[in-house]
């Protein structure tokens, strides 16, 4: 009981910092803190069942913190270890991914020469025991931890294997240090562009660009970049200056972060010789691109360093800090606003103004404010990077998504892997119609769920027919011929949106065979944003232009027929 209480008042006093804006009187703050102990106390003494006071206590902070925003979290000793290992870009264990499905934790795919790849297993795989424990109902977490451990320590993985005689396979599996990588894939396009994936900030992330690049420009002597940053979601700060540091002149002001205080304001420059200050630049945004990811951007689109190409960034301009608490705790707090080198704030939400309900939204584009590059192109802030080239992509049809969604094109891809023990290189290997064929012959109708939604409204419209009381025989026969005239013959409209389910289909038989590095560039194959920047970079007297006040707001719609 001490050390929940003396936990539970120890996040309390870290909530004095976070909540300091409003200059909260002392005795208010301690009132508080009293208040919540005396509440924890109580619970513990008088509620009639018994309370698991850890997960009550943290339940209690973590609604606190996200009173003030989404960043802001508290991280007790069990739950730091993903946090550090993520920023940190590695971790002991087997190298495998895994999800959640039907109840159960799949191998979705080893890493390419992990513990778990040269152990044998494969995507697909369910896990049935770890070191003998039957880990039904266990969810992706929990396994997650069973399969982690020290380096050079030993683990036993039961798997149930589908499309194979024997089923039932248990491997011996040493742990090692498993590298995150950051770039998962760089290599040239078009015969003489370059192109960098980089999928998060890690500590290692400027290490691994700056070995990318000098590959890229030394020995392939390329003459256009491709930096994807598409579903990057950030880290850290650090390392996005760095990498601007590879394309700007050493001493170029990047960044400024602003806190609470009026003193609480830091500078960031590049502190390096670059790589490639000349090299025509095209970086790859969306959605998912956001913090870190959106520093580089929007510092390379503010000093007209590269073309921005692909859909609105996510829009996060806050910084958080980490500190240490008592017990071994950690919170995250949310410490600074950033502003880019036109000194704007890309943050599409002020969370310190809610709607009565307690809901934010984002920042109206009406209430954004205009700011210039270093050459007086015209940008705004809130709501994320805008790109300087857009690329529409039309929504993706039911059909794909529930081939996508309902596991299909995993399940095939697993069979095929089991069935064909080899692939052409991946720069051969494309969807064959025999392959094709197959795909279809192995969805069961019976169970693919591709009409119910029209099921589901026709039934409800006889519902409501019925309750109104406008029921009868003439009416539930043409209801009933409704219903059948909106199902779809499954396999006509397999081959109709063909084009647009090959890719899906391709990658994941890519992925068997040539793991995290093939699915990437099998996907490349099939990515309209990619070829308008590889048509752009192709194109200098467009890239030029767009770098200038008259080719500032250029939008291009991708042809393609359904979003990859």
């Amino acid at each position: 009981m001490k050390r929940i209480l003396l936990t539970s008042a120890g996040i309390l006093l870290c909530a004095i910092m976070v909540l300091g804006a409003t200059r909260s009187k002392k005795r208010d703050v301690e009132s508080n803190i009293s208040i919540f102990s005396s509440i924890v106390k109580e619970l513990q003494t008088n509620y009639v069942d018994s309370i698991d006071m850890d997960n009550i206590v943290k339940a209690g902070i973590d609604a606190m913190l996200f009173k003030l925003d989404p960043y802001t979290e508290y991280f007790p000793l069990k739950e730091q270890q993903e946090f550090r290992s993520v920023n940190a870009g590695e971790y002991a264990g087997i190298g495998s991914y895994i999800m959640e499905r039907d109840g159960a934790v799949w191998i979705s795919g080893p890493q390419e020469g992990s513990p778990a790849s040269k152990a044998g297993l494969r995507a697909g795989d369910k896990i049935l025991e770890i070191d003998g424990t039957d880990v039904k109902g266990m969810n992706h977490s929990k396994v997650s931890d069973m399969l982690k451990g020290a380096r050079g320590t030993d683990v036993r993985v039961k798997v149930w294997r589908p499309y194979v005689t024997d089923s039932i396979v248990e491997f011996s599996i040493t742990r090692d240090k498993i590298q995150i990588p950051a770039v998962p894939y760089y290599g040239v396009v078009n015969g003489n562009l370059g192109y960098i994936q980089l999928s998060q900030f890690s500590e290692k992330s400027a290490d691994e660009v700056k070995a990318a690049l000098h590959d890229l420009t030394e020995n392939n002597k390329i003459s256009g970049l491709v930096l994807d940053l598409r579903n990057n979601g950030g880290g850290y700060l650090e390392s996005a200056v760095k990498i601007l540091g590879y394309f700007l002149p050493k001493g170029t002001e990047v960044l400024r972060t602003r806190g609470k205080g009026v003193l609480d304001e830091k500078v960031y420059k590049t502190s390096s010789r670059p790589i490639a200050p000349d090299l025509p630049l095209v970086v790859l945004t969306d959605g998912a691109t956001a913090s870190a990811s959106e520093i580089t951007a929007g510092a390379l689109q503010d000093l007209d360093r590269a073309v921005i190409l692909g859909t609105r960034t996510f829009g996060k301009g806050l910084v958080q800090s980490t500190f240490g608490l008592p017990y071994d705790g950690m919170v995250k707090i949310t410490t600074a606003k950033y502003y880019i080198p036109s000194g704007r704030l890309i943050q599409a939400i002020d969370y310190s103004h809610r709607n009565a309900d307690g809901s934010v939204q984002r920042i109206a584009d009406s209430l954004t404010h205009e700011f210039t590059t270093s050459r007086g192109r015209t940008v705004r802030d809130g709501g994320g990077i805008t790109p300087d080239i857009t690329v529409e992509y039309p929504d993706i049809s039911r059909i794909t998504y529930n081939v996508v969604s309902d596991h299909w094109a995993f399940d095939f891809a697993n069979k095929y892997a089991a069935t064909h023990p080899t692939l052409p290189p991946i720069d051969e290997f494309k969807m064959t119609d025999s392959i094709y064929a197959d795909f279809k012959s192995f969805i069961d109708p019976d169970k693919f769920n591709y009409d119910k939604v029209c099921d589901l409204a026709v039934e409800q419209l006889r519902k409501l027919a019925t309750i109104e009381g406008y029921m009868n025989d003439s009416l539930d026969s043409q209801i009933t011929r409704l219903q059948s005239m909106m199902r779809h013959p499954l396999d006509k409209d397999l081959d109709t949106h063909r084009e647009a389910i090959t890719p899906y289909l391709e990658r994941e038989i890519a992925s068997r065979y040539y793991f995290q590095r093939g699915e990437i560039q099998n996907a490349l194959r099939h990515d309209p944003a990619l070829d308008e920047a590889v048509a752009l970079l192709n194109d200098q007297k467009k890239y030029a232009l767009l770098l200038t006040p008259e080719g500032a707001s250029t939008t291009s719609k991708a042809t393609t027929d359904e979003k990859k």
